[in-house]
This record gives structure tokens, sequence and C-alpha cells, in this order.
């Protein structure tokens, strides 16, 4: 019995539901490479960063995550806020509001520190996350999608590697 006698008869009785593009996920490539590209704008080297976002990603917390890179928990927030991590910030969004209103100069610095009722290492980590944007280079080059792929496009990659697997048009008949 071949597949066509047991497929003979099957139909499908749904459609599927389209969600849009795929992503290709582009793990192969090493993130280390990535970040040497943009080590000069990195707060410590490109192996420090690349072992403090895999922690970060495993699951570590912010500080925890500096740990097997040796770096200081400042360190590590500072480099997880420049490559484009959500969140890093120790202040709430009130909190950083008032902070906002120090770096304009309308309250002073010891106002603004009783008003967010942070600590001077608080205040000040979080005085560097609003005056830094994460850099977007930075920011694509930690991303695991191939948006930007060191290797050449995944997409491709895997077709060509499956090509012989793959039926033809002319095999749709």
């Amino acid at each position: 019995m071949g597949l066509s006698e047991i497929a003979a008869g099957v139909e499908s009785t749904t459609e599927q539901i389209e969600r849009g593009v795929a992503t290709v996920d582009d793990t192969a490539v090493d993130l280390d490479r990535r970040l040497r590209e943009h080590e000069a704008a990195l707060p410590c080297t490109a192996a420090a960063a690349a072992t403090v976002i895999e922690a970060y990603r495993s699951g570590a917390g912010v500080g925890a995550a500096g740990e097997p890179a040796a770096l200081a928990p400042v360190t590590a927030a500072k480099l997880l806020h420049r490559t484009g991590f959500d969140g890093i910030t120790p202040l709430s969004p009130t909190a950083r509001r008032v902070l906002r209103d120090w770096l304009d100069g309308r309250i002073g610095r010891t106002e603004a520190l009783e008003l967010t009722g942070a600590t001077d290492a608080e205040f000040a980590l979080a005085a560097y996350i609003e005056t830094h944007d994460p850099i977007p280079e930075l920011d694509d080059a930690v991303r695991r999608e191939a948006t930007a792929p060191i290797a050449g496009d995944a997409a491709v990659s895997k077709r060509d590697a499956l090509a012989d697997t793959m039926n033809g048009i002319g095999d749709l008949r």
C-alpha cells in the first residue's frame, strides 16, 4: 500500500489561519562575534558582554548575570540597557518622572532622591538609563532572529540544505 492509497479520501474540513510572516531562529550565530563588531560602545569586552547576555536570557537577575563575567551589577545593567533589553531601570514610572524633573532642572537632587525613595546607586543607574538610549546596532546584534544574520540569509540556507527533499513546481501537477 502506497501513500497515495493511504491518503485516498482524506480531505481537509478547516482552513489554516494565516498568522503572518514567521521568523527564523538564528541561534547558530556566535553572539560574541556579533558583539565584537561593536565592542567600542560596550562598557566591557565582547566576551564578557556575551556571558552577561546569555546569563540574563537564561533567567538570571541583572546583578547575577554579571557574576559569571566578573562584572559589577551596575555595569551589567548598563550593558543590558544599551543592548536593548527593556525593564532594566530600578525606578517605577512615577519615580522616573521625578528623575526627569531633576534632569530638566525643575527640582533639586536631594528632593528628587527623597521623592523617588531610591538609593544613591539606584538613582545614578536610573539617571544613566534616562540619558543613554539603547544603541540600535547593539540591539540588532543581540537579537536571535535572523533579521540581520552574519552567515547570510537563514531561510535561503535552509532551502538550499533541504533542496533534495522538496518537490519542484513542475511536480505539482
